[in-house]
């Protein structure tokens, strides 16, 4: 029970002011969704969006933390990760999206959802599906091809 209550407290600390604070010692940004737009991060970054109805929901605390424990290889993919655990405040992304309760929606660099889930995602799973988009295949033999 305790672990349980010590992961809801970190989701809230994550979901809430401290979100920005908690950018991740790799680089990748959490962020409230309620202050973005799906639209700045177009051609940019591949947005990971968390939804819950609570900070305490079960699977949203689990999610947040399978993705902050592999944060730098999701760095290497250039996404973000946006948040929105309050239903009441009707956020831009929460209308374009429309998640019922819990929802994980992994979108592409181009604004394409790839991915939308009701349960939690492994970082693994995430980015395999990552690594299969078009982008990101040139994204991976631009790499290869500035090595020496």
């Amino acid at each position: 029970m305790r672990r349980i209550l010590a992961s809801a407290l970190a989701a809230l600390m994550l979901s809430g002011p401290a979100a920005h604070a908690a950018d991740g010692a790799a680089g990748v940004p959490i962020l409230e969704a309620g202050n973005h737009e799906l639209s700045e991060f177009l051609w940019l970054k591949r947005p990971i969006v968390v939804f819950a109805d609570s900070p305490a929901d079960p699977r949203y605390v689990e999610q947040i933390n399978l993705l902050t424990e592999r944060l730098d290889v999701l760095e290497e993919r250039d996404v973000v990760i946006l948040t929105d655990t309050d239903p009441a405040a009707q956020s831009t992304i929460r209308t374009e999206l429309r998640p019922r309760g819990f929802m994980f929606v992994l979108i592409a660099k181009d604004g394409t959802k790839v991915l939308r889930k009701p349960f939690p995602w492994d970082v693994r799973e995430i980015t395999r599906s990552i690594d299969k988009l078009p982008l990101r295949q040139q994204e991976i033999r631009d790499q290869r091809n500035a090595l020496p």
